[in-house]
């Protein structure tokens, strides 16, 4: 009985035992929940070292990065944190209880502690890594995409960790529900996808988005960053998240605006709704931003979008918390100041001061960046910017990437130096045959600036830059015959510019791109033009390509790419069957989304209409209603200087263009203003060429006085030379000032200046004659064939009473005509042959 009694009493002692024990580790994980500092944390771990499990120590490094996450950056105090020693406590026992924890615990720990900045090297990160790479293929997506975050912290983008990652989401995409899941996921496998899989995700973001769950602008702006990554431009997945976006415009602060306004700009997104809303809100900031940290994500968002009086204000600003800004943020200002041309010398040297002193903590792209940031802005400093040379030259021996040496380089070619380390042009020489496209374009110009100083090269012999120049085009002339990817040449042929470019590798990219034809399709057909438009190139059997696959597949085409598509036909002037068929077309396509456009973007689509005589009502009557003019006038304060410019010219050619060839349209000509200050601001002189055929005019028709140059006509076009001719063919003389006017009636006369007795209109029979002289920016770059906006100036006189005459720079320079008497004749034969 006695033996029963103590069984009975052995168990109820166990299980108090038992029951305290979990009740003391309970205390312990209320105890940790309840800390509100890192101190009453590493308090709670020491006093209870024996008794931590795994959710003990899993919540304590948990707690220890919230607590960081809830500061601002620059009040986070993660040194003190990981130096603390109950943080190595820590450490050390969760790597020995690696083995007792879930997959969720393994994951977030890891993320837990690489946010806490413990390096990947340390035994507790590898170890956990290592057994992550054990449970892989059992983990949630959640738990994956967490795990993928920790994979990109430890800059593993391209390991085969990464890889095994990306295969599983391939395999398990269709089981993810979550946008967030799933952005977070194709930010980390961005870099390994392939062209299905990228594909396949965009579809399934696309869908996501569609749930109202997704409406957190983290998710879009992910997407974007995939899509910036990915190189791959997506306009209806852009809008998606565009629209998403601009909903939550009051709700972003000015950091999320400028990581936004910039993701955009990578792809080459440009909405105006979004920047002004952005621009709304930021200014909504300005009074709450009194910090160097606010202040500093501000002045990077809204000194572009800002008007000249409220950049004066930030500038004023950014100068009274010049001593309060640390390295990163002052780097920050300086590229800003950069993007927008400033000139506040006082500023530009107290950001400068800064730089200075901190220069030893910049890394290569940083140092890249400011230093070409201060040439661009004239900062005068020759002490500093003889450190910065040494610090570039430092980096550039030590580098092993070609696209960081071409950048060096280019960098370095800055400094108006006539003095060229030799370990320069070794190290691009060694570099070169690793080189795209780009960065033989970045070479070459580097190298021709240095020839400039090079004596060698003056007295014509061989230097060393002559032979680099040879060894880029031979590698650039390699690369290009070896190309076998339409797509991959036209990704490196982006950007490339300059005269060394068209006169060296333009050939053999049209042969290149002609060998390529049949890769040609409406994915790549924007890309293609945009580069034949560029370059000046009319190849027939290309644009005929583009019009086909264009055609046919006009409904995949996002009405934002109808611009880039039509414009080499219009520019060069390629017109066939298939491209009437493309415009008629693309007039369809984009008619319902006319509301959609940009403002800036349909008056340069208007305009490429403009030079093919094409004028579709729907459009002319947008861009000249008071509305969408009042809209393009907000968004032309936030564009750059020379887009300002270029769209504003493009408004006055396509209001022109409409009162010439459209006046059933009424549109009236408002740019009377704009183009004398045009007039009056410009800096035109007429050239030798021009003076000869003026002084060789007056010889053929008689006397000086018969012919005129540069004369202004109605809606402001020059007219290189004109002259009267009766209908006997002489030449009438002018015997007074005389200049086009445009009547009450809308008719255009022509009228004497003030002053001056007037004379009505010609004799009975005469024909007023324009002759305009065309030099090689007037015709295709591989060909004689005039561009789309010399037919259209043409056109435009025609309705102003002229008889264009063209005289051609290769017909005029030709050796034909290399005597006085040829020149004479020739344009005998112009005035009364072709003439008549």
């Amino acid at each position: 009985m006695f033996r029963l009694q103590a069984l009975h009493r052995y168990p109820r002692r166990v299980f108090n035992y038992m029951q305290y024990g979990v009740t003391c580790q309970d205390q312990v994980l209320e105890q940790l929940k309840a800390c509100t500092a890192e101190d009453r944390v590493f308090d709670v771990v020491g006093k209870n070292k024996a008794k931590l499990s795994v959710a003990h120590v899993s919540c304590a490094l948990d707690l220890l990065w919230q607590f960081q996450k809830e500061r601002p950056q620059m009040l986070r105090t993660i040194a003190f944190t990981r130096g603390h020693p109950q943080f190595l406590t820590l450490c050390v026992l969760a790597e020995n209880k690696i083995n007792l924890m879930d997959d969720t615990t393994v994951v977030d720990l890891l993320y837990g502690i690489l946010r806490l900045n413990v390096e990947p090297h340390d035994s507790l990160v590898q170890n956990l890594v290592m057994e992550a790479c054990n449970r892989l293929d059992r983990f949630p997506m959640s738990t994956l995409s967490k795990f993928s975050v920790c994979v990109s912290y430890q800059l593993l983008h391209n390991s085969p960790l990464m890889g095994q990652i990306t295969e599983i989401v391939r395999q398990r995409l269709d089981s993810i529900n979550d946008a967030r899941i799933l952005t977070t996921l194709m930010i980390s496998i961005s870099s390994l996808v392939s062209p299905s899989l990228r594909d396949a995700l965009i579809a399934k973001a696309d869908v996501l988005l569609d749930n109202e769950d997704s409406f957190h602008y983290n998710n879009p702006r992910r997407i974007v960053q995939f899509l910036r990554n990915v190189k791959h431009i997506h306009r209806p997945l852009l809008d998606k998240c565009n629209h998403i976006l601009l909903r939550s415009v009051p709700r972003l602060d000015a950091e999320n605006i400028s990581i936004i306004l910039g993701l955009y700009q990578s792809v080459q997104y440009y909405n105006c709704a979004f920047r002004l809303a952005a621009k709304q809100r930021l200014m909504e900031l300005v009074d709450t931003s009194t910090d160097a940290v606010s202040f500093t994500k501000l002045f990077v968002a809204l000194l572009p979008l800002a008007g000249q009086a409220t950049r004066e204000g930030l500038e004023n600003s950014a100068l009274l918390l010049g001593d309060e800004l640390n390295a990163q943020q002052a780097v920050a200002i300086l590229e800003t100041l950069e993007e927008t041309q400033c000139r506040n010398l006082q500023l530009i040297n107290k950001i400068a001061s800064i730089l200075h002193k901190n220069l030893e903590v910049y890394r290569l792209l940083e140092i890249s960046k400011m230093t070409q940031s201060l040439l661009l802005l004239h900062y005068k400093n020759p002490e500093f910017f003889s450190r910065l040379r040494s610090i570039l030259l430092r980096y550039l021996q030590d580098s092993l990437q070609p696209h960081e040496v071409a950048m060096l380089t280019r960098v370095l070619s800055m400094f108006p130096s006539p003095h060229i380390e030799d370990v320069i042009i070794d190290r691009v020489s060694a570099m070169v045959p690793q080189c795209s496209l780009n960065d033989f374009n970045s070479l070459t110009m580097a190298t021709a600036k240095w020839i400039r100083y090079d004596p060698a090269y003056l007295h014509n012999t061989p230097s060393k830059y002559v032979h680099l120049l040879q060894t880029l085009k031979h590698c650039g002339q390699r690369r290009l015959q070896n190309a076998g990817r339409l797509d991959a040449v036209l990704e490196e042929l982006k950007y490339i510019s300059g005269d060394w470019f068209e006169e060296t590798l333009l050939d053999d990219s049209v042969v290149m791109l002609q060998r390529l034809v049949d890769q040609v399709s409406w994915t790549n057909a924007q890309e293609l033009a945009l580069f034949l438009t560029r370059t000046r190139c009319r190849l027939d059997t290309l644009l005929e390509q583009i019009a086909i696959v264009s055609f046919e597949s006009i409904d995949k085409i996002h009405y934002s790419g109808i611009y880039a598509t039509l414009l080499p036909f219009a520019v060069l002037d390629y017109n066939s069957p298939k491209v009437d068929d493309l415009f008629d077309a693309c007039t369809q396509r984009l008619t319902p989304h006319i509301s959609s456009f940009d403002p800036h973007m349909l008056v340069l689509l208007a305009y490429a209409l403009a030079l093919v005589d094409c004028f579709p009502e729907e459009v002319i009557r947008e861009i000249f209603s008071v509305d969408f003019l009042a809209k393009l006038d907000a968004q032309l304060e936030m564009l750059p200087d020379a887009l300002n410019m270029r769209v504003r010219l493009r408004l006055m050619e396509v209001n022109r263009a409409v009162c010439l060839e459209c006046p059933q349209f009424q549109v009236p000509w408002f740019h009377q203003h704009y183009c004398q200050q045009l007039q009056n601001r410009s800096n035109t002189s007429v050239s030798p060429v021009q003076q000869q055929i003026h002084r060789m005019l007056g010889e053929v028709l008689g006397g000086i006085n018969c012919a005129r140059a540069a004369v202004l006509t109605p809606y402001f076009y020059t007219v290189d030379f004109e002259c009267i001719l009766d209908r006997d063919q002489h030449a009438v003389p002018y015997s007074e000032p005389r200049q086009l006017q445009i009547g009450e009636d809308g008719k255009v006369r022509w009228e004497s200046v003030p002053g001056v007795k007037e004379r009505e209109g010609l004799p009975p029979g005469a024909r007023r004659i324009a002759l305009d002289f065309l030099d090689s920016k007037s015709f295709c770059k591989n060909c004689q064939h005039v561009k789309g906006e010399v037919l259209m100036r043409k056109r435009h006189l025609e309705i102003l009473g002229y008889h264009v005459l063209h005289i051609p720079h290769f017909e005029w320079n030709s050796l034909e005509l290399s005597t006085q008497d040829a020149w004479k004749e020739y344009l005998r034969r112009k005035l009364f042959t072709e003439l008549a």
